[in-house]
């Protein structure tokens, strides 16, 4: 299965590739410059943290890892807070007792909650305006509910078995209760929060960059941390693995497009609804660029599909490919079955909704384009909010 999936990436790159050399006819050629171009981006948000792992886990392995040990529970899961491609996977797999719940939480969890948690949730609601903030939480909080029923497959498929995964996810679950409590009663405050979270990675990447420089320079360095040669190659095996994979999913999107209007026209959703599901899926921050101009239905359903969903087809995919290959299939089966859970319920919840609620939006699908205009980056995703870690998640 996973050697299929990278058949059919490398297909993709070699399509974008072409199309390049041709003079980007297809708009195929520019994805594929597209995916080199976020070798930058990328080794800013992730090269430092993972150069500072080894002082992250000698750390945590001194202050949390002993209590986890003697609840049966597995220390890698204290690294499922933080985003797969964001430090999650080396810190994981740097704490675990044993590796299969390391992969299970660098991954699985890591690309699910950890991603929401550091990444989703800050930029997100730095994007909105303040009226659209409410329907976000709201599909926020869908979103965790249907947590579950990622985390469960992925266990599974990573190797731990039913009752394994379930004592594993006790850890996200909690903290994933206490964001919702968070969510409904001091959303404000959990957001200043989580900015004042994102900008201290922002800080401690650029601070383990520039370790791993002097060391790569000098060979001096008086505390231990990776070395920045190896984070990049990490990095750069992304980078790779985007030249395939953001063609394909631009194709995929254009292919998908007729099918997702008719989604549209049957679920009450707004076509900036419609569309952002699907680009979700490739990018989360293009998509949270739309929520300007949805309905607040759709920003319910897009809010709890990106819970797992974000960026499944693009980033994820692609650190997955580089760092654990096998478990690919692993990684799609759980962001999607998330992705889908979370979108379902939504439906389900906002089909019942109050009338007022389905249209106090001024900012529709047949809202003036002007009034709904956002500063969110396009589809290339390549601006963000300077306050906040650069992330392809």
């Amino acid at each position: 299965m996973t050697s299929f999936l990278m058949i059919v990436i490398a297909a993709g790159a070699v399509i974008g590739g072409l199309d390049r050399v041709f003079g980007n006819r297809l708009g195929l050629g520019e994805r594929f410059e597209e995916g080199f171009s976020l070798l930058g981006p990328l080794a800013l948000g992730m090269a430092g943290i993972m150069c500072l792992m080894p002082l992250l886990a000698a750390l945590l392995q001194w202050a949390a890892a002993p209590l986890f040990s003697a609840l049966g529970l597995d220390p890698a899961l204290l690294a499922g807070l933080l985003a797969i491609d964001m430090g999650g996977y080396p810190l994981a797999m740097t704490l675990a007792e044993n590796p299969v719940a390391g992969r299970f939480a660098g991954i699985i969890v890591g690309a699910t909650f950890g991603c929401t948690a550091v990444f989703t949730i800050p930029v997100g609601m730095s994007l909105m305006p303040e009226e659209a903030q409410d329907s976000f939480a709201r599909g926020l909080l869908i979103g965790l509910v249907a947590l579950p029923g990622a985390l469960l497959p992925g266990g599974l498929m990573c190797g731990l078995g039913l009752m394994g995964t379930l004592r594993q996810c006790v850890p996200v679950l909690i903290v994933a209760a206490l964001l919702l409590w968070g969510l409904t009663r001091h959303r404000r405050r959990l957001i200043r929060g989580f900015g004042a979270l994102a900008k201290g990675l922002r800080i401690a990447g650029t601070l383990g960059i520039t370790l791993g420089a002097v060391r790569h320079m000098t060979g001096w360095m008086p505390v231990s941390i990776t070395p920045l040669a190896e984070t990049m190659e990490v990095v750069s095996s992304i980078a790779i693995v985007l030249l395939g994979s953001l063609p394909l999913a631009e194709l995929v999107q254009r292919l998908l497009k007729k099918p997702f209007e008719r989604l549209g026209r049957r679920t009450g959703m707004n076509a900036a609804g419609t569309t952002a599901l699907l680009i979700g899926l490739i990018n989360v921050t293009p998509a949270l660029g739309l929520f300007r101009r949805m309905d607040p239905r759709s920003r319910i359903v897009n809010g709890a599909a990106l819970v797992c969903g974000a960026s499944a087809f693009s980033a994820h995919l692609a650190f997955t490919a580089a760092v654990e290959p096998a478990l690919v299939p692993a990684l799609l089966l759980s962001k999607t079955t998330g992705a889908l859970l979370g979108a379902a319920l939504a439906l389900l919840f906002t089909g019942r909704m109050n009338a007022e609620i389905r249209t106090q939006s001024p900012c529709t699908g047949d809202s003036d384009p002007k009034s709904c205009q956002t500063t969110a980056p396009s589809a290339g995703g390549n601006t963000r909010p300077s306050p906040l870690p650069r992330s392809v998640s």
